[in-house]
């Protein structure tokens, strides 16, 4: 294995910085809701995971905006990745209104179909999470689809640097409305009261509504080569639109279908316990931040392949997806090892609960063991993706999830008797099943077939290409 490739560094390096920050500051903020309540960490958890499958569907959506512009950019095509850019922003905005308007009118039924099992408090501190953050979903879709499309053009600084001043924002605002702050002296005073819940979901509001505010004026400035002109004139382009949903909707089918078979395991996990619903909460929180590596490597996977396929150089694409799922199961493998040690210590920084931190510490070790089968489980298919090969990848993600997770995690979690170990193991099992089939398509070259946009001439491929 080529010990470095610039291409892949370039890009990931900004990646690998933004996600460091989100990751840990989003550590933090499930620390400080840990230490309102285990009710509160435990409801937090909980709407999360409804928030994330809209969250990763939006993120799959911008998969299709990524892919076109990266191609488009491959090719030199700037004016076209521009108007692929406006296409996919102005969709996007136009399905994330109509998912908020939906889940605003169903919010309580969600809540009690779901989670009704769960304690009194957790599930009004439930209500009282998602009333809020459901209203940020388009700005969610707004600042996910830009800087998709800002990484499929190459730009991946700008997207870090808005991704960091959100989440130290989120953090800053998340403590001074969770805890509250009263500060007086002759000149001034200032009180905020405590919060609880209700601050956390405040905070990480604002803080999405200045993310989408800051990257929709950045887009309108212009970088280096995108720039959103004319906003209040706009018409949809089926040309365009075509492979942006050609990737974007099975993308998004996969997402939806694989974070409702994960909300799925989630309810298993709630009638197990408040205990074990917090330790779920918190080993995830912590296995996000050990796979940043993993999750950087993703996003530039589809972005690089993106550009390769766009000019037609297969080999090379071939190549660099290859360096970098061996660099992202080396990086992972790593981590996760090490973290071993001291898993005990991390887990202590979100609760003092010796039953939460004796299930979390059994969840890390396990993690630790299976870590390495990430890279070819999630990274590939984001290659596979920045191809266009996106139906094989959906097709794989369901089997994986609804044959195997699902079912097993609760054969292992409820029948045998396993609790949240059962259901992390059936996530496990998913992952080696996943694995092998998408190992499988890339041996077998066929992603390499897909042409998602189309070239001028040979002429102009050749010129690409040299």
């Amino acid at each position: 294995m080529t010990l470095l490739r610039k291409d892949v560094f370039k890009l990931a390096v900004p990646i690998l910085v933004e996600q460091l920050f989100v990751m840990s500051l989003g550590m933090v903020n499930t620390m400080m809701a840990g230490h309102i309540s285990k009710e509160a960490v435990s409801a937090i958890g909980m709407v999360d995971s409804i928030n994330n499958i809209f969250i990763a569907f939006f993120t799959a959506l911008a998969v299709g905006g990524t892919v076109v512009v990266a191609q488009y950019v491959g090719q030199k095509n700037v004016k076209h990745a521009n108007d692929a850019m406006k296409q996919a922003l102005y969709s996007t905005v136009i399905i994330s209104l109509f998912i908020t308007i939906l889940m605003w009118v169903f919010r309580d039924s969600v809540i009690s179909i779901l989670f009704g099992s769960a304690d009194k408090t957790v599930i009004s501190n439930a209500y009282t999470y998602l009333e809020i953050t459901l209203l940020t979903y388009p700005l969610i879709s707004i600042s996910l689809m830009a800087n998709g499309i800002l990484r499929g053009s190459g730009d991946t600084k700008t997207p870090m640097k808005i991704s960091i001043f959100m989440n130290f924002l989120n953090v800053i605002l998340g403590y001074l409305f969770i805890y509250g702050i009263d500060i007086q002296n002759s000149h001034f005073h200032m009180n905020v009261p405590s919060l609880g819940v209700k601050g956390a979901a405040i905070g990480i509001a604002i803080a999405r509504i200045t993310g989408a505010i800051a990257i929709i004026i950045i887009l309108m400035r212009g970088t280096r080569l995108l720039k959103l002109k004319n906003i209040y004139n706009f018409k949809f382009n089926s040309e365009l639109l075509k492979p942006i949903f050609c990737v974007g909707i099975p993308a998004s089918i996969e997402s939806l279908l694989f974070n409702g078979g994960k909300l799925i395991t989630q309810i298993f996990i709630v009638d197990m316990g408040t205990a074990s619903i917090a330790s779920n909460t918190i080993t995830n929180s912590i296995a996000n931040v050990l796979n940043i590596p993993g999750n950087s490597l993703s996003i530039v996977a589809t972005a690089l392949i993106g550009q390769y396929m766009g000019r037609r150089n297969t080999e090379e694409a071939e190549k660099c997806l290859s360096y970098i799922i061996k660099a992202s199961t080396v990086f992972l493998s790593v981590l996760a090892f090490a973290s071993v040690p001291l898993a005990g210590f991390i887990v202590s920084l979100y609760t003092q609960n010796t039953e939460i931190i004796d299930i979390s510490v059994k969840l890390l070790k396990l993690n630790a063991i299976f870590s390495p089968l990430w890279a070819i489980s999630f990274v590939l298919p984001a290659g596979l993706k920045g191809a266009g090969d996106a139906k094989y990848t959906m097709i794989t993600s369901i089997i994986g999830m609804w044959l195997f997770r699902i079912i097993a995690g609760y054969i292992l979690g409820i029948p045998l008797g396993l609790g949240v170990i059962g259901i992390w193991l059936g996530m496990y099992i998913d992952w080696i099943v996943r694995g092998i089939l998408y190992l499988l398509r890339f041996n077998s070259g066929k992603w390499k077939e897909f042409v998602l946009i189309k070239i001028e001439s040979p002429k102009k491929v050749a010129q690409l290409k040299a």
